[in-house]
């Protein structure tokens, strides 16, 4: 989807639960999706759809009672499918026929982790970029080699079809679908409530392959907090690297290590996201936006947003501008 469509239209969520079905991940999306969040004028409907009959139990024991069957997915605007339970079995046809309906329709398919191998069966992700656990990606891609798997990612937007890597990596797709339904700030609410970071882009590193001691992690969130804090400067390596104490070369290898992305990208995402930001609680011009998100020019904006959002400066704050930022708790 992109930011310019209403919301309304992507209300009705489902997420599917199966005899043996990923806790963690099912657990996600109940927080995410099926919360109540009465401060927010809008929300999702959440409904659970037992693709076995029920009850169901999933990993550590315990069983849903799902009231629903599939025929439950042919009225979602959203469909999320949880890690697949046995990895060599293929899932009933009657759930892949109804997920190939779902999206000829035009509902949105979500993965998490090991539940891409649901959505490759359909043939849906034929021809698309995907994503998975990293243990699981060079099973997918040999299983289904029309797909174009990336296995050093968090998430792919491929459209109306997003798949996500390992467990946690579905915190941060479901909080991208969240900012595009519903704006930065709702998103952000939400992340704070939880206590995860508002946004992690999803082209960060699944993993890293040197875990970073706590002394140096320390050493770079004082640099961090200072750059979100003066988006508007002009910050290079050089510069970034001297705030830090370290040397260039030391600096970026660091700063991959531990965020996971160049710094150049991660300074635009956030930068991106103060645009947002500001787009939806001021009425300051896209140029006034560009300035203070240390873009330098409206022309500079709207290039990275049209690249990133899918929508103008303009078109994204008619769309999210005042949506529940007034309800927002701080």
């Amino acid at each position: 989807m992109t930011s310019s469509e209403d919301p309304k239209i992507h209300s009705r969520v489902v997420v599917l639960a199966y005899e043996g079905f990923a806790a963690f991940e099912f657990a996600v999306v109940l927080e995410l999706f099926g919360r109540e969040r009465p401060e927010f004028p809008q929300w999702y409907d959440l409904r659970v759809c037992a693709v076995d009959p029920p009850p169901v139990r999933g990993t550590g024991g315990f069983l849903i009672d799902g009231e629903h069957d599939l025929a439950l997915l042919d009225d979602a605007d959203t469909i999320i499918i949880p890690g697949w339970c046995e990895h060599d079995i293929s899932p009933p046809e009657e759930l892949l026929e109804r997920l190939r309906t779902a999206y000829d329709r035009g509902a949105r398919l979500l993965s998490i982790c090991t539940g891409a191998l649901v959505l490759a069966a359909t043939g849906l992700l034929d021809g698309r970029r995907a994503t998975t656990h990293w243990i699981h990606v060079d099973k997918l891609a040999k299983r289904y080699p029309k797909i174009q798997v990336d296995p050093g990612v968090l998430y792919v937007d491929a459209g109306r079809i997003m798949t996500s890597a390992g467990s946690a990596a579905g915190i941060d797709l479901c909080l991208y679908v969240i900012r595009n339904d519903f704006g930065a700030d709702i998103a952000n609410a939400v992340a704070r409530r939880m206590v995860v970071p508002p946004h992690r882009d999803g082209g960060q590193s699944q993993f890293i392959d040197h875990p970073m001691t706590l002394e140096q992690q320390c050493s770079l969130s004082p640099m961090l907090d200072w750059v979100r804090e003066n988006l508007a400067l002009e910050h290079t390596v050089d510069s970034l690297a001297e705030r830090a104490g370290l040397s260039p070369r030391t600096f970026a290898r660091r700063f991959q290590n531990s965020v996971g992305t160049s710094p150049h990208r991660w300074l635009t995402q956030e930068r991106i996201f103060r645009a947002q930001q500001l787009l939806e609680t001021t009425s300051a011009s896209v140029e006034r936006v560009a300035e203070e998100a240390g873009f330098g020019s409206a022309q500079v904006l709207r290039l990275h947003f049209r690249r990133q959002i899918g929508t103008t400066p303009l078109g994204y704050r008619k769309t999210f501008q005042g949506r529940g930022a007034a309800q927002i708790p701080a």
